[in-house]
This record gives structure tokens, sequence and C-alpha cells, in this order.
């Protein structure tokens, strides 16, 4: 499919011809989630619109324009070292028809459900693919969200959800992602708790999730101290995968935290989104080459 295409091209080939999805799919070139046994996993995020979840630092649509967020990812897709791309299917499927997931990881993300601000934002129900849908279009993983709050009864249905998720994509022998947090809600908002007490909970509740964890990935995020990793990240024999999160304005200081934390034996690669689509100085290049090089 043709690079060149625009969002105006992309509407039309999808409005005329919506059966392109599906052949693009059958065509690419696959490749294996990890490549030899050193091999390190680098996937960009950009799962965050399809919760509405748009903002970048000040800029509250800082993601709305699609036709920007595709050239962001086609650059970081780009880059060396780069393996993959984390999405909803709308922006998989743009990224399909230009051609942009050849011999990538390409992950799923499967609940979006929760949406960002809502009062069920909670409920993170399975809104996006389904274990079918990945391995129809050839995809090589999903991704879910858990999000836990003790003094919410519906996170009862959301680990049960997330469980049988689990289930579903080990019966295709297709890794699943879990990004677990536990979390509260204070002033209408929702807060992740980022302690070691906190963070080490998530990680024991994810990794006993389904039937079975053999294809189990974690998705974690680096704690508020991070001289607290090690410790957490013993919790789990999984192979897990730091989440990049927002970084602020010192972006040195987060790549310095997630330095430390990829050292540690269980963690196997990073997956990093709007931090590295929309660095504070606007050189996406260099903020996905400083990343790749802390692996």
């Amino acid at each position: 499919m043709s690079a060149d295409l625009g969002p105006a091209g992309l509407a039309r080939l999808r409005a005329r011809h919506p059966e392109a999805v599906a052949e693009a799919a059958a065509r690419r070139v696959r490749r294996p989630l990890l490549r030899g046994d050193g091999g390190r996993l680098m996937v960009i995020a950009a799962d965050h619109p399809a919760r509405g979840a748009l903002g970048v630092g000040a800029n509250g649509l800082a993601m709305a324009d699609r036709g920007d967020l595709l050239d962001r990812l086609r650059l970081a897709l780009s880059r060396p070292g780069v393996d993959g791309v984390l999405a909803s299917a709308d922006v998989l499927e743009d990224l399909l028809l230009l051609g942009a997931l050849e011999d990538k990881v390409v992950i799923g993300s499967m609940n979006r459900g929760g949406l960002a601000g809502a009062a069920f934002e909670l409920d993170d129900r399975f809104t996006g693919h389904r274990a079918q849908d990945l391995e129809r279009l050839g995809f090589d993983a999903g991704k879910l969200l858990l999000r836990i709050d003790y003094e919410d009864a519906g996170s009862l249905d959301t680990l049960h959800a997330a469980a049988r998720a689990v289930d579903e994509m080990a019966e295709r022998q297709l890794p699943v992602f879990v990004e677990p947090f536990i979390c509260q809600r204070r002033e209408g908002r929702i807060r992740h708790d980022l302690s070691a007490g906190a963070v080490t909970r998530s990680i024991a509740i994810a990794s006993g999730l389904a039937g079975t964890s053999a294809y189990t990935w974690l998705k974690v995020p680096v704690t508020e101290n991070p001289d607290d990793m090690a410790e957490v990240m013993a919790t789990s024999t999984l192979p897990a995968v730091l989440l990049g999160g927002d970084i602020g304005d010192d972006q040195d200081a987060a790549f310095e935290k997630w330095r430390g934390a990829l050292r540690l034996p269980t963690v196997q690669g990073l997956v990093a989104g709007r931090s590295l689509l929309y660095p504070a100085d606007g050189d996406v290049a260099a903020a996905v080459d400083t990343a790749v090089g802390l692996l």
C-alpha cells in the first residue's frame, strides 16, 4: 500500500475498499516477538485516543490530529531498534494501509471502555480488539489495562473480564501484556498509586490471573522511588516491559529512571508513547533514539 496516502487518501480507500485492511494484514511480513537470545523490545504506544485521552502536557488535544499522529508514528517506527507498536484497531489499520507495519511487532489494545474522566472510568470493558480479531488479522499480541480500586466493587468485574481475556489469548498462543495499577478516585479523578507496596500488589494480582500465565507479560510503571524497582520486580517471574508514561518537563530524569529499571532481570524492554511521540523539544527521532539507547 502506498506510504504517500494522507488522511483524505485513507478515507477514500476505507470508503471504497474496506477489504483493503484484511488484504494488507494478510500480506504483512511478520517477525518473532523477541529476536535472538538477547532480544529486547522497544514498542511505541498509541492507544490513548481510543480512551478519549488526547492530551499531552498542557495541550488537551495534542493527539487529536490523526494525520499528525500517523506521521509521528511512522517516523518513530522507522528508527533503528524500534520493534513495533501498540494501538487500537483504527490506528493499526491506518498503519497497515500505509505499509508501516512490515516486520514489526503489532500489539492490539483490547479494553478501552474506561473513558478518561468518565464516571465509569474504572469499568474497563473490552471494547477494542478481541482475541479472535488479533488472530484473524495476524497481529502478534494484545494488551489490557487492569485498574483496581479496593473501594470500588466494580473492580471485580474488571478482574473477571481480564482473566477471561487472558484465557482466550492463551488458547490461541498469543502473548498478552497486562498493565496493572492499584488506584483510587480522588476529587473525581483516578489516581494511580505508584508506591512500592501498591505496584508490588498489582504485579502479584496480574500474575495470578486466568487459568494459565504461560502467555502473560506484565507492563509495569517505574515506582515513585526508582530504587524500589528491584524489590518490586522480584514479585513475579513473568517477563515484563516498562511503561514509559508521562515524563513531564524533565525528560533526562525520566530516561535515567528507565535506564536503571531496564537492567533488572525480568524486564525485557520498554513501551512508551506520548513521551516519545510528543517530546517537549518536538524532536521525535531524537527522543526515540535516546530511548532505544537505554536498551
